[in-house]
């Protein structure tokens, strides 16, 4: 089972939507779904991907599950604006890129699980690094 499926998208899209854009086809929405998933796989390196994917019905992180559902949907309506607000599906789609960043940055804590599989409570992310600078100053005398 996927970390959310197609019937799941009815929550952030009608059905008659879904319909009129696909043409019924449900590999489309699929795909849209794939890539929404691998997304939000590639901002989450420091966490255990592969528990938090597996995850099904209430073991998911609510959130998580919202932001996921926000993407898929953005790279679905991309073909076609049948009866879809495109400003409203960018600015959700903006949002949850944005956290998914926030947390890659480590400025949020998300509340999904770790790699830890030395047992020591710390991430165990030998194969990540997250690098970066302070902001340029520039000095005025």
């Amino acid at each position: 089972m996927a970390f959310i499926t197609a019937e799941e998208l009815e929550t952030h899209l009608y059905k008659e939507n879904i319909d009129t854009i696909s043409r019924e086809d449900e590999t489309i929405l699929t795909a849209a779904v794939d890539a929404a998933i691998e997304e939000a796989y590639g901002y989450l390196g420091a966490y255990d991907r592969k528990k938090i994917f597996e995850a099904t019905g209430g073991q998911r992180n609510p959130l998580l599950l919202i932001f996921v559902k926000d993407i898929a949907v953005w790279h679905f309506i991309n073909l076609c604006n049948a009866g879809c607000d495109l400003e409203l599906r960018e600015k959700r789609y903006d949002r949850a890129v944005s956290w998914l960043r926030q947390i890659q940055r480590g400025e949020i804590t998300a509340n999904l699980p770790i790699v830890d599989e030395d047992g020591d409570g710390k991430p165990d992310t030998a194969g990540e690094y997250i690098y970066g600078s302070n902001p340029k100053r520039n000095q005025h005398f």
